[in-house]
């Protein structure tokens, strides 16, 4: 039996994978009939490339895809090509009504993804300017702080001079006292 499944490359803890076409005995990463695409789950939306007319072929030559490429299918409009193209072997449809019926798909499944993309990239603009306001308050606190820290720093310094002055004002008038009843 032949599946349609996903071999993993890659380096460690950031795999990529490649669409194949295995017989369901071959090793995961061993040997295998065709590739046809590849998979990055790291992106954001996952990045799918994938020859869909041999996809096609492939299903309804009775492949089987896996569970995670049977999505992948159904994501690049291969499963409703299949479903199309079997309505029209059987005479249920022509073969116009089945490609209007699939450019009509289609373009939904293409807007469905741009304004996946755009919302994606708007809520990461808007979180970052949280992040930067956010960053910014902070910021203004501390150096808040740190000027009230400095002014009373500055206070304490004033104070401790201006005891110190009346000290040596004090020891002066003292001094002086001192000196004046030595003279008298």
């Amino acid at each position: 039996m032949v599946r349609i499944r996903l071999a993993r490359r890659g380096r460690k803890k950031k795999p990529l994978y490649d669409v194949v076409i295995a017989d369901r005995k071959a090793p995961r990463d061993g040997r295998f009939i065709e590739k046809i695409g590849t998979y990055n789950p790291h992106t954001v939306p996952a990045t799918i490339v994938l020859d869909d007319e041999r996809a096609l072929k492939w299903v309804l030559d009775g492949a089987q895809p896996t569970d995670t490429v049977k999505a992948m299918l159904s994501y690049r409009g291969v499963l409703i090509r299949k479903h199309l193209e079997i309505g029209v072997r059987k005479g249920a449809i022509t073969e116009e009504q089945a490609a209007q019926k699939f450019e009509e798909w289609k373009a939904k499944k293409d807007a469905k993804i741009t304004a996946r993309i755009e919302k994606l990239s708007t809520e990461g603009e808007a979180a970052k300017k949280a992040r930067l306001a956010a960053e910014a308050e902070v910021s203004a606190k501390r150096a808040e702080a740190l000027k009230k820290k400095q002014e009373e720093a500055a206070k304490a310094a004033e104070g401790e001079n201006a005891e110190g002055n009346e000290a040596g004002d004090a020891e002066a008038t003292a001094e002086t006292n001192e000196a004046e009843n030595t003279e008298s």
